[in-house]
């Protein structure tokens, strides 16, 4: 059963740690993520960005997936399917399709246009029982092929947002999509003060968890952070893995070219490092 993720996420604001969002990119990922979950007693977000969506033949075939699973391997922690980086018609795509929970990502439009099509959106997440997250001060890095650097939100244009009535917000502080350059120069903390200042209770969510120093993680979530994206480091590992495995020759040894026994040091190796993430976030038991 899918649920929403406005309950696990005022959960872990209140308790001061945060839920992981992992994207997901093919079944291994997705078994991987939930049986850690489930192993750690851990709420958790499965994040599907539109690319991967189109990769893994479209928003209904993921649902499928997901629910078979949650079903098959029983599991009981709170999951939420979440759209990442959604455009206006991809979050009205994944909300036809079954998703529990949707990211609009109106940070390019002006002010004026997020704020419409926002509005629009929590009517319909409201009525169904959905969750919404939105986003202010594009976050940097590549993202769908556009590369930005870090931007800061306006604190002002976050509460115009949060005053819609989202789930939860995703505001730049100096993030960054994939690995973060040299001269990165770090996380504006005083950003993210000034917008919980202004948006108040709202939970808010830092995209761009891969590679952002533990104790820049930890201070986020002291100032309200209660998402954190993961998406690079798990992509990774498991390639990190896959190649050990292949220049040792274990894909030449026996049926060592099955894909099963392919993909399984690189399945192994995302589910370690969702452990490690979800015992940095706090969120191991908090199911």
């Amino acid at each position: 059963m899918l649920v929403s993720a406005k309950d696990m996420l005022n959960k872990a604001r209140d308790g001061k740690y945060a839920v992981g969002q992992f994207n997901i990119n093919n079944l291994e990922w997705t078994k991987a993520i939930l049986l850690t979950a489930q192993e750690l007693n851990s709420p958790v977000i499965l994040g599907v960005s539109e690319g991967a969506g189109k990769y893994m033949c479209g928003y209904k075939t993921v649902v499928g997936m997901v629910k078979g699973m949650i079903e098959e391997l029983k599991i009981t922690v709170p999951v939420a399917l979440h759209l990442d980086h959604g455009s206006y018609e991809g979050a009205k795509a994944c909300i036809e399709a079954g998703f529990s929970s949707v990211m609009f990502d109106g940070s390019h439009y002006p002010i004026e246009e997020n704020v419409k099509k926002t509005t629009e959106l929590v009517k319909t997440c409201n009525e169904l029982g959905l969750s919404l997250e939105a986003e202010v001060g594009s976050i940097g890095g590549e993202e769908d092929g556009v590369v930005g650097m870090g931007e800061c939100a306006d604190p002002d244009e976050c509460k115009a947002i949060a005053d819609l009535g989202v789930t939860m917000l995703a505001a730049g502080i100096g993030n960054i999509h994939g690995k973060y350059p040299e001269n990165w120069p770090g996380l504006s903390f005083e950003t993210l003060a000034a917008v919980k200042e202004k948006v108040g209770d709202m939970p808010l969510v830092l995209h761009g968890g891969t590679g952002i120093p533990e104790d820049m993680i930890k201070k986020a979530i002291s100032l309200g952070v209660a998402k954190i994206n993961v998406n690079t480091e798990c992509q990774l590992s498991f390639a990190d893995a896959t190649r050990k495995y292949i220049e040792a020759g274990k894909d030449l040894e026996g049926k060592g070219f099955d894909p099963r026994k392919l993909l399984a040091p690189g399945f192994e190796a995302i589910k370690n490092t969702v452990k490690e993430k979800m015992e940095l976030f706090g969120s191991i038991g908090k199911a």
